[in-house]
């Protein structure tokens, strides 16, 4: 059974989604009078409920305590809040430490950690599988047809790895399922160098910590491993809740520069795709990073409306400090991923806490209480969310695309590449931050993808790429499409073995017209000058022309006046390869350069971000000038007609209303 995911949400709240993870647990009955009052005032009508509670809910094992829980799901129903209800399995309760020990993780070099701290459970263990399935079994008994239950929010932030003996046997049956056999799991591997050939499953392990490099296929199987393990946990809960509730059911994923997770799998999955997202910059780099990861929501759900389910009402984090968002912010973040396809937009959490780990994690309502910028700034988002509730289930389309693979992520990860300083979520936000900055709106697609209704596919670190997904690029390429390949591309496929030959894989270079002969790391800090006058840095390669002609060169070393920047016609579609990494500005220039070729141009002034969702064009002005309307229309925003869009202001415009 598969429901109708967000629209079956926003039927239920008659709207948007607003609100965030609510505690109740950590206060007394006093400040729950206060929530009331503020709620309303906010204007929340989703608070998302039980995800660190199993303590509560459990206080021993097999014995449930749902007393509290009936009276605050009563007290949101009777005050018009819905709620998202959680299981607390991302947080097991300090019983279940001594009674399960072998159920805590242990890290790769075999320490196995204590209970003290969220997330310590093995995803494999017996014993927290069976205690996870019982709590979601049980609040979906009680709790499947409540009123108040308007979604379904299993576990919290997937996944935490584990290497310990339970991981080890979960790996070499999911082994056994993919290989078939120890000589296929033998070839896959490559194991007849280093000595390492398998004669008996039992010697098969996770990549623990070991002398020197990990096997490259043993690290990358791992990592696919342990996302359908976590897929399987979900679906368990999932099913145990489905059993009893017709409620969409979801997981809150992370988007963050790490990933454990297959979330194009996931996004297959869940009834609505819903995530975490905390900028890692601020100012504009916020901004960017924001519609970033709303765009990768929206696409791992093939395009289906989707929820913020957690953002920072205050907080921005940066390395090694926190830092504040500036005024404005709160709706600027909240409307970019309303633009982008949320139903919503939710926060963690509702009311900071006064105490625990974390203690400093901004909130909906701060320590300073409702008296404060952050509460107002709340509320006046809250009453634009409300405002904005003609705009669920709408969709949002985009005629450019970033390829994003897991396998490609995780394969850049082993041990051994030519450079430290190859990685994915870089290349990828990079590609995606070029496409930003040209006012473009972006879809992620998987390489195997049908990628034909996309003008313009820009494919920044494949250095995994499967034969099938290099036949469907070419496939793409020669049916018209215009494809960017970054560097180190299609080096090699999904074992992971080297091609031989040359890179990429050979389908990938008939669309590209080159063969990649010699990979040449540059220096740390090395800067290279390309013969177009566009710097460099990182990475270069000796590419030779197969049909292709070359747009820009090198000019330094033995590489001097060979091809950097190709361009190739195939069928009737053009292959471009860029074998070097551009500086951000010069990269963004070829993006543009692209954008211009194939028929795409921005419609607003540079700094406007500019998003059509159905009939509703969303604005948000990035820039310190006013920018005119082209005619005076009525903006759901503020309420009122506007003539233009101030400096930091924000605006969402009926397409089809004329004034």
């Amino acid at each position: 059974m598969h429901l109708p995911g967000a629209t079956n949400l926003t039927d239920r709240l008659g709207g948007l989604a607003f609100g965030g993870d609510y505690n109740p647990e950590q206060w007394d009955e006093d400040v729950w009078a206060e929530d009331d009052e503020l709620m309303r005032e906010a204007r929340v009508n989703l608070a998302t409920v039980g995800v660190f509670s199993w303590a509560l809910l459990e206080p021993e094992e097999g014995r449930y305590d749902f007393d509290w829980l009936d009276a605050h799901l009563d007290r949101l129903h009777a005050n018009g809040v819905a709620v998202d209800l959680a299981t607390p399995t991302a947080s097991p309760p300090p019983w279940f430490t001594p009674a399960h020990p072998d159920a805590l993780p242990v890290g790769p070099d075999g320490t196995r950690l204590s209970h003290g701290s969220r997330d310590t459970y093995c995803l494999a263990a017996p014993a927290y599988r069976a205690a996870a399935r019982g709590i979601a079994d049980a609040l979906a008994r009680r709790y499947g047809d409540h009123p108040a239950v308007a979604l379904w929010h299993v576990h919290n932030e997937y996944a935490t790895l584990c290497y310990c003996d339970h991981t080890a046997a979960a790996f070499r049956d999911w082994l056994r399922a993919r290989h078939g056999s120890l000589d296929a799991l033998n070839d896959a591997w490559g194991t007849a160098f280093w000595s390492q050939h398998y004669t008996d499953w039992d010697h098969v392990l996770p990549p623990r910590a070991t002398q020197w490099h990990h096997n490259p296929g043993q690290s990358l199987d791992f990592r696919r491993f342990c996302s359908d393990l976590a897929l399987s946990a979900y679906r368990e809960q999932r099913d145990a809740i489905r059993a009893h509730s017709d409620r969409p059911v979801t997981t809150n994923l992370m988007v963050p520069g790490y990933q454990n997770l297959d979330l194009w799998a996931f996004g297959r999955e869940v009834d609505v795709v819903a995530i975490d997202h905390y900028p890692s910059a601020p100012g504009l780099d916020a901004a960017a990073d924001t519609a970033f990861g709303a765009d990768r929501a929206r696409s791992f759900g093939g395009g289906r409306p989707w929820l913020l389910m957690e953002q920072g009402a205050n907080t921005v984090y940066a390395g090694d400090r926190t830092l504040a968002k500036e005024p404005g912010d709160i709706l600027r973040h909240s409307l970019s991923h309303i633009a982008r396809g949320s139903e919503g937009a939710l926060f963690f959490q509702w009311r900071q806490s006064k105490a625990g780990a974390e203690t400093w994690h901004s909130a909906m309502v701060p320590h300073a209480g409702p008296d404060s910028r952050i509460f107002r700034e709340v509320a006046e988002v809250g009453a634009v969310v409300e405002r904005l509730g003609e705009v669920a289930g709408s969709t949002v389309t985009a005629e450019v695309a970033v390829l994003h693979d897991s396998d490609a992520w995780w394969a850049l990860t082993v041990d051994g590449l030519p450079s430290s300083e190859l990685n994915y979520h870089t290349a990828l936000s990079r590609a995606h931050r070029a496409l930003w900055d040209a006012g473009v709106v972006t879809d992620f697609a998987h390489p195997e993808h049908d990628l034909a209704r996309y003008r313009l596919v820009v494919a920044p670190a494949l250095f995994l790429l499967s034969h099938t997904a290099a036949e469907n690029l070419r496939r793409y390429v020669e049916g018209g499409g215009t494809l960017l390949v970054q560097h180190f591309a299609g080096a090699v496929d999904e074992r992971p073995h080297a091609r031989l030959g040359g890179y990429p894989a050979p389908a990938l270079r008939d669309a590209l017209g080159v063969r990649v002969e010699e990979l040449r790391p540059l220096r740390r800090d090395e800067r290279i000058t390309l013969s177009d006058g566009t710097s460099a840095t990182t990475w270069s390669e000796v590419v030779r022309l197969e049909g292709a002609e070359a747009v820009a060169t090198y000019t330094h070393g033995m590489l001097a006046g060979s091809p950097a920047l190709t361009r190739h016609d195939h069928g009737t579609g053009h292959g471009w390869y860029l074998s070097t990494v551009l500086a951000p500005d010069d990269h963004t220039a070829l993006i543009r350069r692209l954008l211009t070729e194939v028929g795409i141009s921005a419609q607003w002034p540079e700094g406007v971000e500019a998003v059509t969702r159905g009939r509703w064009l969303f604005l948000i002005n990035h820039s310190t000038a006013t920018v005119p309307l082209p005619r005076p229309t009525h903006d759901l925003v503020t309420d009122r007609l506007i003539a233009d869009l101030p400096p930091g202001g924000c605006a969402v415009l009926r397409t089809d209303e004329e004034s």
